[in-house]
């Protein structure tokens, strides 16, 4: 078992790691959060603040789905994901952080990134993808580049989703057997495994260069996903002086008259068949069951939690 820092005070007992978020608190104290969350995207809109967040982690630690949780409710103009793919041969060329500069926000925009210029730090630094001088310049010009973007005014947070090897392979394991999410898993995930210690390390020596006061990395323990999303976007909310922004009252008005308009007839459109209706059909002619079955899939707790 990996040792615990004695000297952390957030640090929490294995039963209280292991203690799950009741479904119903959970659901519950999400929605107020994502009320919140559309307060905070009104906020940036009407005030043209800039925001970034960063979500970095072990495979399958639960930044997809926290992201997924973050993003629900709000206006993909406003708030959105940036998943950049594998860099191009022309961009390989360019300085590191030239292809993130251009995904940074305009005034009133949360840029939301799904891995970033950390992949040097990880992936590129593990798997030998980058040279050993290529990842001394990143250790030591990350600090100066997120220093530029905090002094310019953008709000920055960078979580790091952290889960145990245990959970890991379990979420691994279920997503192997599950044709819905095995897309989620490549043989550079599966690395992950037995290159577990490589990325530990890679993970500490990336802390100890770029855990700036400027914009310091945050912790989310991810064995539990329904606790690490509440705590992922508590901490979020309560870390930016957002106040709920008043918008300005619309009204309905009211629909004008007919002026003589005549809709042309049906038959001249395309229509998209009523597929449903089939579906229903089929459904009513099946055998009625005693049960409270559903022919939805268990998608089991790996992304349903």
């Amino acid at each position: 078992m990996a040792k615990k820092d004695d000297a952390n005070p957030h640090r929490r007992s294995e039963d209280q790691l292991l203690e799950r978020v009741p479904k119903a608190i959970y659901e519950a104290e999400l929605f107020r959060l994502q009320a919140e969350l559309v307060k905070l995207q009104e906020w940036v809109r009407l005030e043209g603040t800039r925001v970034v967040i960063v979500f970095e982690g072990r495979d399958a630690a639960g930044k997809g789905s926290a992201i997924k949780r973050v993003t629900q409710y709000l206006n993909p103009r406003v708030a959105s994901i940036v998943a950049l793919p594998t860099p191009s041969d022309r961009e390989k060329t360019q300085w590191y952080f030239q292809r993130y500069v251009e995904q940074l926000p305009a005034a009133g925009e949360i840029r939301m990134f799904d891995r970033s210029w950390y992949n040097r730090a990880g992936v590129e630094r593990v798997m030998g993808f980058c040279t050993p001088d290529e990842y001394r310049r990143f250790l030591h010009q990350t600090p100066i580049f997120e220093r530029l973007l905090v002094e310019d005014g953008i709000i920055l947070r960078k979580y790091w989703f952290s889960v145990s090897d245990a959970e890991q392979e379990r979420r691994f394991k279920s997503r192997l057997h599950d044709p819905m999410r095995q897309w989620k898993l490549s043989p550079m995930d599966l690395e992950s495994i037995t290159r577990w210690e490589d990325y530990s390390r890679a993970k500490d020596e990336m802390l100890v260069h770029t855990d700036i006061p400027e914009s310091p990395w945050f912790v989310v323990e991810g064995d539990d996903k329904r606790r690490a999303r509440l705590n992922m976007i508590h901490h979020l909310l309560d870390s930016i002086p957002y106040f709920a922004a008043t918008r300005p009252p619309l009204d309905l008005p009211k629909r004008p008259g007919p002026t003589g308009y005549e809709r042309p007839p049906r038959e001249l459109n395309h229509y998209v068949a009523d597929y449903a209706a089939e579906v229903i059909a089929a459904h009513e002619k099946q055998p009625k069951t005693g049960g409270k079955g559903s022919s939805k899939p268990d998608k089991g707790s790996d992304e349903s939690s």
